[in-house]
């Protein structure tokens, strides 16, 4: 059975751990030299959270990412940071590529014995909403990432370094906070676990009628257990996580394909076309004919 919190073993006196992958997040593999490299079972592709920092590139492939409360599109290029404890998913269409770097640094670590290193953590603090790192910033960190994998010994640890030196010097316009506030999971782990399911069930079906009753048999939790929990672990009601499910699904058929647009709101979930208008309005503030005119041109809201 998956588990919501991922166990992330980094090796002997070791701070940081590079990953990369080239056709699913699902085979993932640690970098360890230019030439050697251990295979492990990647988590990306469903709901989860782990206590280390992340900084996630995808190089290859494009779909729907989950950081905290926020769900939105993404596409080759991405560059999010994701804080400790918050819970995240990438939703990908088709073969992906990309890298990954995941860091430990408690309390107790030496890096926190110099003054140099206090930048670090109001980025660890900005991490807890999840950032997506863009401008010229990306470009940089994206070199470092990619430098990084060559590298071994003293050198990988310089590196990396100066890639957290750049992003806790990065200037404003180059960071977007995702969710609407830090997360910091609640509950026990069979209420996370639990959530975890509705989450993935939410998301496999988004197309279909989705019941509460449906998600209370699966999770096995009383309606007000579940709507707190729900709440405390996606941010947001379970309508309101599915009705941005099924918006994020539209968007990217709007900027994929011509078919009409009542047809890809039915074929997404939404029954009623007034309502699936007014929602679609509200949530991005253009209609959608007019995210469909914008998205030609390469822009979204």
């Amino acid at each position: 059975m998956q588990t919501p919190r991922e166990d992330i073993r980094l090796g002997a006196g070791q701070t940081f751990r590079l990953l990369r992958w080239s056709r699913s997040v699902t085979r993932v593999e640690v970098v360890l030299a230019p030439d050697k490299a251990a295979p492990i079972q990647g988590h990306g592709d469903h709901w989860h959270y782990h206590p280390e920092t992340e900084l996630t590139l995808i190089q290859k492939g494009a779909g729907t990412r989950f950081v905290g409360d926020y769900i939105e599109l993404f596409e080759s290029g991405d560059l999010v940071l994701i804080g400790a404890n918050v819970p995240h998913y990438w939703h990908l269409r088709g073969a992906s590529a990309g890298l990954s770097l995941q860091w430990d640094l408690p309390l107790e670590h030496v890096i926190w014995s110099f003054n140099e290193a206090t930048p670090l953590k109001a980025l660890a603090e900005a991490a807890r909403r999840g950032l997506h790192i863009r401008g010229a910033t990306a470009s940089a960190i994206r070199l470092l990432m990619d430098q990084l994998t060559a590298l071994v010994g003293l050198p990988r640890l310089a590196q990396f370094l100066e890639l957290l030196s750049v992003l806790a010097a990065a200037p404003a316009r180059d960071i977007r906070p995702l969710a609407a506030h830090p997360f910091s999971l609640s509950g026990t782990a069979e209420q996370q676990e639990a959530v975890r399911r509705a989450v993935s069930y939410i998301i496999a079906n988004y197309r279909e009628p989705v019941r509460l009753p449906d998600l209370l048999r699966l999770t096995g939790m009383s309606r007000p257990t579940f709507a707190r929990q729900f709440r405390n672990h996606a941010g947001k009601s379970f309508s309101t996580f599915l009705n941005q499910v099924r918006l994020q699904a539209v968007c990217r058929s709007l900027r994929d394909s011509a078919e009409p647009i009542g047809n890809i709101a039915l074929g997404n979930g939404f029954n009623q076309l007034s309502f699936f208008n007014r929602l679609f309005r509200r949530e991005f503030g253009i209609s959608p004919g007019a995210y469909r005119a914008k998205s030609t041109v390469g822009h979204t809201p």
